[in-house]
């Protein structure tokens, strides 16, 4: 039995655009090619890809997936180590959600004290976060995302932990602007998108359609919406329509 890629992409919820990039740079090609050009998949190809996107949510870059893949391990095997990392994982985002936890409480105990967006300790934000991997909205933009994680892969934890506070300070700031009842689309909003997107333009030429979908994912991608979230609510919708007022007025 096969299935189109229409098909495949309903049941993995990857873009048959991804789908194709997989099958162009030798990462998942189909089982076969149809006489009208589609692409179908068996059996086989349905467990590749279930391995390239454990691989994908753990972090890994393209080219190391197909490395690990065409190193040809038994599937059970590569299944287990996979398994043994996601347990990892699960460790990671528990620390992860512990120390979202402490950051909610700082800032309510501040706010109660008359001291809005105070942190006590502003070493407690970084426990147990990694480098962000892109995903979510733009999932339709894969080269780009690719370029990223391979950019936060060869990060040093210095520069990890600098980029980390950056950001922090960046999310902070717009939310004193969000507090303070400035639309989004203000110029002091602005101001602070404008160096936001300097950031990603170093890694590709962002697009605006594009730096809209990184907008989309600090609402849809889950670990974005609960960092932006613990800092003040509504602070990722504002973050994602902030983001598209920019696109819209200075990058059309």
């Amino acid at each position: 039995m096969d299935w189109p890629i229409s098909e495949v992409a309903r049941m993995s919820g990857v873009t048959a655009r991804t789908l194709r990039h997989y099958d162009e740079t030798g990462l998942l090609p189909p089982a076969r090619v149809g006489a009208n050009g589609h692409r179908y998949y068996e059996e086989r190809q349905l467990l590749r890809l279930q391995q390239i996107l454990v691989l994908r949510a753990l972090g890994v870059g393209l080219p190391e997936i197909d490395r690990i893949l065409a190193a040809r391990v038994d599937e059970v095997d590569a299944l287990r180590s996979h398994h043994q990392r996601l347990l990892a994982e699960r460790d990671r985002l528990d620390a992860l959600a512990d120390t979202v936890s402490r950051t909610i409480a700082e800032l309510e105990q501040s706010r109660k004290d008359g001291n809005p967006m105070t942190i006590n300790r502003p070493e407690n934000l970084f426990e147990g976060i990694q480098p962000t991997q892109y995903e979510g909205s733009l999932r339709d933009f894969p080269e780009f995302a690719e370029a990223a994680n391979q950019r936060a892969a060869t990060m040093s934890p210095t520069e990890v932990e600098a980029g980390q506070r950056q950001r922090t300070a960046q999310m902070i700031r717009l939310a004193e602007l969000m507090t303070a009842g400035l639309p989004a689309d203000a110029e002091p909003v602005q101001a602070e998108i404008d160096a936001q997107y300097r950031a990603p333009v170093e890694l590709h030429t962002v697009s605006a359609e594009e730096f809209r979908a990184i907008g989309r994912s600090c609402v849809d991608n889950d670990s974005w919406r609960t960092a932006y979230e613990a800092i003040t609510p509504g602070l990722a919708a504002y973050q994602r329509d902030a983001i598209a007022a920019y696109a819209t007025t200075r990058l059309t």
